[in-house]
């Protein structure tokens, strides 16, 4: 017999462990469709002390000459006078412009440098009106607007809008009636707008009839 310490077995490795399953991802967050139009820039109309507030623009109540509104109109016929203008202007411009290429055009046929100058005269003619074509159809599909608007005094005049007609209207009474009466105070949400004043009617169009020395200002 022998003495001493019995005989280690072996260490064996431990069983492997079971793949592990793969982890689904974490699903995509949804993400919403644009708008079909950008939303119009909300600011808030409050009066408060005396003192109109639309947006960050300050207009005492003692210096408003008036407040009312109005649908502001494209001037479609303005853009359509303006565009056959401009290019007739584009085509008289064109044809003198190319003169001075018309005899070495006719003495070296399409291959002479009278040929790339007069069709460069044209190149650019072209860009032009397309320019023009670009301005006229902002003007033709341009939307109309239904504005408030609050004249001062002074030379200023502020303009917001709504979708609502009906919702202006009931804001020019309570900027009226906060004119005359000072504790009043109120505050509402409307619509800022931004416009060419090329390219739109303001203010009120004022046709006369009849008699002498009449002075009609509109838009």
């Amino acid at each position: 017999m022998q003495n001493g310490q019995p005989p280690e077995h072996p260490a064996q490795d431990p069983p492997a462990a079971p793949p592990a399953a793969p982890t689904a991802a974490p699903p995509m967050p949804d993400v919403p469709a644009p708008p079909p139009h950008p939303a119009p820039a909300r600011v808030d109309l409050r009066v408060s002390k005396r003192i109109l507030w639309i947006g960050a623009a300050v207009y005492p109540l003692h210096n408003i000459a008036r407040v009312y509104t109005f649908v502001m109109r494209p001037k479609r016929r303005e853009a359509t006078m303006r565009f056959l203008r401009y290019t007739a202007g584009t085509l008289i411009t064109g044809f003198i412009a190319m003169l001075p290429g018309l005899p070495s055009l006719a003495l070296g046929g399409s291959d002479s440098g009278g040929a790339g100058y007069v069709s460069f005269i044209w190149f650019v003619a072209l860009i032009a009106e397309i320019f023009f074509v670009i301005d006229l159809c902002s003007v033709l599909f341009a939307a109309d607007h239904h504005v408030l608007a609050v004249e001062t005094s002074g030379a200023s005049t502020a303009l917001v809008t709504s979708r609502d007609p009906r919702y202006l209207d009931q804001v020019v009474g309570q900027i009226s009636y906060a004119i005359d009466h000072p504790d009043t105070e109120f505050r509402v949400t409307v619509e800022s707008i931004t416009f060419s004043p090329k390219n739109y009617y303001f203010g009120d169009n004022v046709n006369m009839y009849g008699g002498t020395g009449n002075v009609g200002i509109g838009a």
